[in-house]
């Protein structure tokens, strides 16, 4: 789906991608209130996510992720955005009454079709078994575990493949690199999710970033000593250490955070890319 630029108005307007096919118009009946954590802080007030403050409210949006409304045809009504993920949302409107909320998919427009089951064409939008699709198929919103919903791929541009087939399990190349083993009895979504372009977004001020929630981040660099193991030294001077730190003396920039022994080592053939 192609974003057009906006008219430039003013220094924060340009170059500023607005899509007037995005609403922002949730069904009462498939939203609720949600508690936001306090500027990134625990159950004993320290701050333990820096830069997370102030912002919108929020209503969360339920997505169907496990896409159980089998074999009934549903009609893409409305394409919504969604201020809890980067990713767009689509509202449809399914064939026995039911309407629910899904990731978009890329390149589907009102109108289109969507279906879930065990025996649906191969077509962009339709959730199905991996056992049942074909080797090289590109999808999104796939499950780990069987009737959990989806859980991997699910962001904005996200698209995995299917490569391999073997017994049980089949075998999934992840946005990350990663080549993964997932039970063929776990369903994903055809396609790749939409949205791809909100990377190259501009938005314009300051205060656009500030109603998202995110708060200003500042270099260790021009800290003092007692603030970041970086700050110090007299004009601008070098971080003086062999490898960038974190503001608590860890290594940064490379160093792997995935905890050893995890259940899941035994199902990764190859590890995703730093």
């Amino acid at each position: 789906m192609a974003i057009p630029l906006s008219k430039t108005s003013t220094p924060s307007t340009r170059n500023g991608a607005v899509d007037s096919q995005v609403k922002s118009n949730p069904r009462n009946k498939l939203i609720y209130g949600q508690r936001r954590c306090g500027k990134g802080r625990n159950a004993r007030g320290i701050i333990t996510a820096r830069h997370r403050g102030g912002g919108h409210k929020r209503l969360y949006r339920k997505i169907d992720f496990r896409r159980n409304e089998k074999n009934i045809y549903g009609r893409i009504v409305t394409i919504e955005y969604d201020p809890n993920r980067n990713a767009y949302i689509c509202l449809i409107h399914y064939g026995d009454g039911e309407k629910r909320y899904i990731l978009h998919p890329r390149g589907a427009i009102i109108g289109d079709t969507v279906l879930s089951g065990t025996e649906v064409p191969i077509k962009m939008g339709n959730a199905l078994l991996l056992a049942d699709m074909p080797l090289g198929t590109a999808m999104h919103n796939i499950e780990i575990t069987v009737g959990k919903g989806g859980q991997l791929a699910r962001a904005a541009g996200a698209v995995s493949k299917l490569i391999a087939k073997d017994g049980k399990s089949a075998t999934v190349r992840l946005p990350s690199g990663e080549l993964r083993l997932i039970s063929q009895n776990c369903s994903a979504t055809i396609g790749q999710v939409g949205n791809v372009g909100v990377n190259q977004k501009k938005l314009g001020r300051a205060g656009s970033k500030r109603w998202l929630g995110k708060r200003p981040v500042v270099r260790g660099v021009v800290m003092n000593p007692v603030d970041h193991p970086h700050g110090g030294g007299e004009g601008k001077a070098p971080i003086g250490r062999k490898k960038p730190t974190t503001p608590w003396g860890y290594a940064a920039l490379g160093r792997r955070t995935r905890k050893r022994n995890k259940y899941s080592d035994s199902l990764i053939i190859r590890r995703r890319s730093k």
